[in-house]
């Protein structure tokens, strides 16, 4: 979320009625999260100016671990130098922070490859924003779970149920601190997910909702506190339901 909503800023900024507009002063610290939406809370560092040049070696943009080489273009400006500046600041403040395992296993590659591809300046704010809304495109709609065993068959629903919240085992990243929350598009998603985790005897989907609109699903350990709540179903294991009283 914060790395897409930078993103569409940064696009912003680059196609801006003023011009290209660069962040010269690029830390973490002047942005800040207003209703899902990164801000800019200092323009006093903001500048439309792009560095003038006679030819192409004027235009090298330079980083304390990397630099690129850029064109001279015929009105005398380094073509671009103001938009890649900022993309690489959010490459290297936010993108190698936020972005690696911070999505399903099945949607890594792609942001490895915005990743590579910002890193190496491959790419400019325009692709960079269509290979983001494409992985959110393929998370929202679920499409990435294609060709996946069915595994919620090997659950039993207990409808009318909840589980009491409580401390349990952690995961991650998990939305709570006190057990295993974490965000699936199904319960079909859920029940692969309890699966792969040893600790999860069953799960339930509850009505919470992330910023993408994907519920969150809550992992236990056991089955010793339900409660009735006729909008809730637990769903547990075959294998666990047969050792315990329901």
């Amino acid at each position: 979320q914060i790395c897409l909503s930078l993103v569409k800023l940064l696009f912003y900024l680059a196609h801006s009625p003023l011009g290209s507009i660069v962040l010269l002063d690029f830390q973490p610290r002047q942005f800040v999260m207003v209703d899902g939406n990164l801000k800019v809370t200092d323009m006093d560092d903001a500048s439309t100016e792009e560095l003038s040049c006679k030819e192409d070696n004027d235009c090298t943009l330079d980083f304390p671990t990397k630099s690129f080489p850029l064109k001279c273009s015929a009105v005398g400006k380094c073509e671009g130098i103001n938009e890649k500046k900022n993309l690489f600041n959010a490459y290297r403040y936010f993108f190698t922070y936020l972005l690696p395992h911070s999505a399903p296993s099945a949607l890594q590659p792609f942001l490895s490859d915005i990743l590579n591809a910002t890193g190496d300046l491959r790419y400019g704010i325009n692709e960079t924003l269509k290979a983001f809304e494409k992985v959110l495109h393929l998370y929202k709609s679920g499409l990435y779970l294609q060709k996946r065993p069915l595994l919620l068959k090997d659950y039993i629903s207990l409808k009318g149920f909840r589980m009491v919240e409580g401390e349990d085992y952690k995961c991650w990243p998990s939305y709570s601190h006190l057990g295993c929350l974490l965000s699936v598009h199904s319960a079909e998603e859920a029940a692969a997910i309890c699966n792969s985790q040893s600790q999860c005897q069953s799960f339930i989907i509850t009505q919470q909702r992330t910023w993408t609109g994907r519920p969150l699903a809550s992992f236990q350990s056991s089955l010793t506190d339900l409660i009735p709540d006729a909008n809730a179903v637990v769903y547990v294991k075959r294998s666990a339901s047969s050792g315990e009283r329901l």
